[in-house]
């Protein structure tokens, strides 16, 4: 089975070993390594203490939205649609 990269839209080797949680979104080995970079960013940015749940929630959510899973706006973006597959184009509506 073909995996795609949800932040590049490049295909994922079957041999390209996934961590537990680029399992649930199939992101990349180097798509994944900016996102390790860009959470220390966005947790120094907004002053996160993963000792709270609400800060951790925001931050799980910062993570989606990086990886293409979740619009900024908070909508889950629905994949099986092909017409989402598309994000450079304009959506209608927006």
């Amino acid at each position: 089975m073909t995996r795609t990269c949800t932040k590049c839209k490049n295909e994922i080797p079957d041999t390209e070993q996934l961590g537990p949680v680029n399992e649930k979104y199939p992101t990349c080995n180097k798509c994944w390594a900016e996102w390790k970079e860009y959470q220390i960013m966005v947790m120094n940015e907004l002053k996160l203490d993963m000792s709270m749940a609400d800060h951790r929630k925001l931050l799980k959510k910062h993570e989606k939205i990086f990886v293409g899973v979740m619009s900024p706006e908070g909508e889950v973006i629905d994949y099986s649609n092909e017409d989402n597959r598309k994000p450079d184009e304009p959506q209608p509506g927006a």
